[in-house]
């Protein structure tokens, strides 16, 4: 195995994940993550925030995982709801900046009259 390509998956932007943010995004339990690599498919380092431990995984290692216990399918679903998710949040905050402008041009429209 390169070492050095296993270890910049450490460092890289992106290339991990907390155990919840794995259970979060997709969908796994955390009996599954633990269950994972105590058979070898998860590689894990223990990291801590405010002195609370928690596993930091390989996201590529999670998605394969994931692939594999649930098929291709499961991962598309997953990451097509997060993306539609995103856009009715998206949608909801412009429509809301459209309402805000239509009430400040009436406004402003007003004025124009006085």
């Amino acid at each position: 195995m390169n070492t050095k390509g296993a270890n910049s998956a450490w460092t890289t932007k992106g290339a991990t994940l907390s155990d919840k943010s794995a259970r979060k995004e997709f969908g796994l339990t955390q009996e599954e993550i633990v269950e994972a690599i105590g058979n070898g498919k998860l590689q894990y380092r223990v990291n801590y925030v405010f002195e609370n431990p928690y596993f930091k995984l390989i996201r590529s290692e999670v998605e394969a995982f994931v692939v594999e216990k649930y098929g291709n399918n499961y991962l598309t679903n997953k990451r097509n709801k997060k993306e539609l998710a995103q856009i009715n949040k998206e949608l909801k905050s412009l429509k809301a900046q459209v309402v805000a402008l239509e009430q400040r041009k009436i406004e402003v429209l007003a004025s124009l009259d006085e």
